[in-house]
């Protein structure tokens, strides 16, 4: 399928809202394009100087248009591809498009593993003092919350790749373990930190059945 697309140092997760600001005049025409034309465009992630993987986003709502020409946009996210060709300039239009493959996504989600993940979520926002809000287990996916795991932009785009919706829940449930355990461990040496230099308790001891030897 060929359609615009728009390369941004970005991931957007499918059901995710895509706030943008555009302003150069190739991207107005396409915003342009995709309202009077209700079409959709590609957002390939440029990283490492390549474009191999995007998300498809729908056009939601123009909320500013400035003196300029520049607006401020609303899109939703909706399915991940890859890219097969790219050209930077999409037949007669001023923008960039292509042929991209959409990815088939496979609903195999565990709930015993949306559980673990949720706990080991709850217990990262505990361990930096963080509002935890409660999570509706209908509409739960792998996606609702991976940007806001700490994950890295490479993790991120690691993410985005694969298919499964269970392994999608392990690569989220392996961050989070190594994270708290990471942050446990901060967390300990902020503690010894912290009593370096203060009055303490100490238990006297008995030298009673001392010895050298």
């Amino acid at each position: 399928m060929k359609i615009p697309l728009f390369p941004l140092q970005s991931v957007f997760f499918p059901g995710e809202t895509v706030p943008l600001h555009i302003f150069e005049e190739r991207y107005k025409a396409l915003i342009q394009d995709c309202k009077d034309e209700a079409m959709t465009f590609g957002i390939p992630v440029f990283i490492d100087n390549i474009l191999a993987y995007g998300t498809e986003v729908q056009l939601k709502e123009i909320v500013n248009t400035y003196p300029d020409g520049a607006m401020d946009v609303v899109c939703v996210a909706r399915q991940v591809f890859k890219v097969v060709t790219f050209d930077p300039q999409l037949d007669d239009k001023l923008y960039p498009g292509g042929i991209v493959a959409f990815l088939d996504p496979l609903q195999d989600s565990d709930p015993e593993l949306v559980q673990r993940v949720l706990e080991a979520c709850k217990e990262l926002y505990r361990l930096m003092e963080l509002p935890f809000g409660p999570i509706k287990l209908e509409v739960f996916n792998s996606f609702t919350l991976a940007h806001k795991m700490g994950l890295s932009f490479q993790q991120e785009y690691q993410l985005l790749q694969l298919a499964s919706e269970k392994v999608r829940l392990q690569f989220l449930f392996d961050h989070l373990e190594q994270t708290i355990k990471v942050l446990g461990e901060l967390n300990r040496t902020r503690e010894r930190i912290e009593l370096n230099g203060h009055f303490r308790n100490f238990d006297p001891l008995d030298f009673k059945d001392y010895s050298l030897e």
